[in-house]
């Protein structure tokens, strides 16, 4: 009789985290559902329904794709560092965190097709690309990026099936590490070669974007992988757990650096640069920028001191983390555009305008963008999608490690 009861309950963790998920997967593709029913109304309207004009030519949906890149860069070098210097890795997470790379590509690509006016058209990159653009440069790395993330995965897979050679994961494993490095460099590439915005011409900007990338991804793998702890789906030791909150507080010491060295570069002459530093930390961006440091410092301070190091409190770390990466995206994006490099009488039309109902009064007042509930939704709608991807992989992929039933 002890041994049914025994039996019993080594399954209701599972049969639960089997609920929940089902549970989850649903209401994702709910919510990816009403996504696509508002970008049809995006479609149809026009992109005049989003805040997006002349001088904020990209908003949310570029600020969440570099956001989400990020994500997916960081999670593919967690998991490829250890195999590829043959190192101990955290506690069989790899295939999970490369689940999050493969689900948060995914919603970065959704994030670019809704940005795009004409997404039916995408076929006419490839007919008439012009591979001197760093655009193009992202288009084809994204796409490499992402075949090359589900070929690592189910390396991943099969070698634990004695179906693929640790010689052979361990040569895929570097591919992965350096493709993850080159999509967020080609990524920070896009704006860092706009020589005309100001807030972006800097040569640090993809060693930035790669220490912001390995920031978000170990904030998202250490609250992906305690949440499945939670709910029965692996195991997963409490060390690494310490491990991982400890690599989370260098890429924040090393990303608030960067930060650092970018503002000082700006702002020490005076010139044009200091406006810039100005909007940050005392303009209309300065709930992003200060929201950026104190939430990075909260996770410093929480990953470095072991009385705070609770799973809680670990887990209150990586979304500190993450919504301090995604401050940065906002500062970054938002703030290239509120020092317009157009004449102005030139560039006064009626598009100009971020509130689209006002007048040529009002043409330059408010120029800080803020998005439309439609772009809210849309995108809500694409970051739905990805997490879909993750559960579905969840539960139809062998993710767990191999001694974990």
């Amino acid at each position: 009789m002890s041994d049914t009861t025994a039996a019993v309950a080594a399954k209701a963790p599972a049969k639960k985290g089997g609920a929940g998920l089902n549970i989850a997967i649903g209401a994702s593709a709910v919510v990816t559902a009403i996504g696509i029913a508002l970008w049809a109304v995006q479609m149809s309207g026009g992109m005049v329904q989003t805040a997006m004009r002349n001088l904020d030519s990209w908003g949310l949906y570029i600020t969440s794709f570099m956001f989400f890149v990020g994500l997916s860069a960081g999670g593919l070098i967690i998991s490829s560092v250890p195999k590829a210097f043959g190192l101990k890795g955290f506690g069989g997470i790899s295939k999970v965190a490369v689940m999050t790379s493969v689900a948060a590509t995914v919603a970065a690509i959704g994030l670019v097709v809704v940005d795009m006016g004409q997404p039916f058209r995408v076929w006419e990159l490839f007919v008439y690309s012009n591979l001197g653009s760093p655009l193009m440069w992202d288009i084809i790395v994204l796409m490499v990026y992402l075949i090359l993330s589900c070929v690592y995965l189910w390396a991943q897979i099969a070698a634990e099936k004695g179906k693929v050679s640790h010689a052979a994961l361990r040569v895929i494993s570097v591919v992965a590490l350096v493709c993850a490095v080159m999509v967020h460099s080609v990524t920070a590439w896009i704006f860092g070669l706009q020589q005309s915005h100001e807030m972006w011409h800097t040569a640090l900007l993809a060693p930035w974007f790669v220490s912001s990338a390995l920031v978000c991804g170990t904030g998202l793998v250490i609250c992906a992988a305690v949440a499945l702890r939670a709910a029965g789906y692996l195991k997963w030791e409490q060390e690494n757990l310490v491990k991982l909150a400890k690599l989370l507080a260098v890429f924040l010491l090393v990303d608030l650096y960067f930060f650092g060295c970018d503002l000082l570069t700006e702002g020490f002459p005076a010139a044009s640069g200091a406006e810039t530093v100005a909007m940050l930390v005392s303009g209309p961006l300065a709930p992003f920028f200060w929201g950026e440091v104190i939430l990075s410092v909260l996770a410093i301070v929480i990953c470095v001191v072991p009385s705070l190091r609770t799973t809680p409190m670990m887990v209150a770390a990586g979304l500190f983390a993450i919504a301090a990466i995604f401050c940065k995206r906002v500062q970054l994006l938002v703030g290239g555009f509120q020092v317009p490099n157009l004449d102005y009488p030139a560039a006064m039309t009626p598009f100009t305008v971020t509130d689209w109902e006002g007048n040529m009064a009002t043409a330059y007042e408010g120029l800080v963008y803020w998005p439309t509930p439609l772009e809210f939704g849309v995108a809500l709608g694409v970051v739905a999608l990805g997490f879909l991807v993750f559960f579905l992989g969840l539960k139809l992929l062998p993710l767990k490690p191999a001694g974990d039933k």
